[in-house]
């Protein structure tokens, strides 16, 4: 059985329905997201579960859910670059995780742990963007023949992601174009970035966007959520965090502390809520 955490109306939670009715049942509705209760506490519990990164980090700190979590057969994770320390964390506690890539152009997941479905290829081009081809395909976009015409040419789909191969041959999506950052003439990734300083011991969450800056056209902002709110990490700290691990320009030059992540319905973070924090 599914269990259904995502909202119906983006595709991942779409796709979950679907798995379900193709397996015969409806799926299990998280009321509050409250997986102890959607599992109902018996052995027979729903196998299979979707989530996004951020909601996979919340789960495992939660002593009460991260139990219930755990006896799923599996859990899909997509929706966003995963943080390797996550998964090993999630795989720690006995938690079966399958990355995924997709998107609603593709009709959710066509890429499983970086192996793409029979019939799908993925392209990365010198742009280093992530393009896919196969029957996963939409038609394009509904009486707009205009964004048609600039996404679905020849048959592929040309997303908004940036991607790289791994040396075993696997798909690694690096961020969104958009969160490319320009500081000083250097390329930043931000998702790289924000990986990076979630790694921290004093970070318990964390994201970068870019923002306006005299100097260096833009900057690198950080925005944590701490492990103890009484002990913030400073600035220099993540700063000096950073550029033992990348050039010195991924380093943030602005640092915010918030108690949450604004989040999307979707469960990933706001970036447009974040720029303006």
């Amino acid at each position: 059985r599914w269990v259904l955490t995502l909202p119906s109306s983006y595709i991942a939670g779409v796709q979950v329905i679907v798995r379900s009715l193709v397996a015969g049942h409806q799926p299990a509705v998280v009321d509050g997201f409250d997986l102890t209760s959607a599992l109902g506490g018996h052995d027979e519990a729903p196998h299979f579960l979707s989530l996004v990164p951020t909601q996979l980090h919340r789960l495992v700190g939660d002593p009460a859910q991260a139990p219930a979590i755990a006896r799923c057969h599996t859990v899909l994770l997509g929706g966003g670059r995963i943080d390797p320390g996550l998964r090993r964390r999630a795989e720690g506690l006995g938690i079966h995780v399958v990355a995924t890539y997709g998107a609603s152009e593709t009709a959710g997941g066509c890429v499983y742990d970086g192996v793409p479905l029979d019939g799908v290829e993925v392209l990365i081009g010198a742009d280093a963007r992530v393009r896919v081809r196969g029957p996963v395909l939409a038609r394009g976009y509904r009486l707009r023949p205009d964004l048609t015409a600039g996404a679905f040419a020849g048959g592929t789909f040309t997303t908004g992601d940036l991607g790289r191969w791994t040396p075993d041959g696997r798909l690694d999506v690096i961020g969104r174009a958009d969160d490319v950052i320009v500081t000083g003439g250097e390329n930043v990734a931000a998702g790289e970035v924000a990986e990076l300083l979630a790694r921290h011991p004093a970070v318990a969450e964390a994201a970068v966007v870019g923002r306006p800056d005299p100097e260096w056209g833009q900057r690198v902002v950080a925005v944590v959520v701490p492990a103890d709110p009484a002990a913030p990490p400073d600035l220099a700290q993540l700063r000096a965090f950073v550029t033992a691990a990348a050039a010195a320009h991924h380093a943030p030059r602005q640092l915010v502390v918030v108690d949450r992540l604004p989040l999307l319905p979707t469960g990933k973070v706001d970036r447009e809520a974040l720029r303006e924090l």
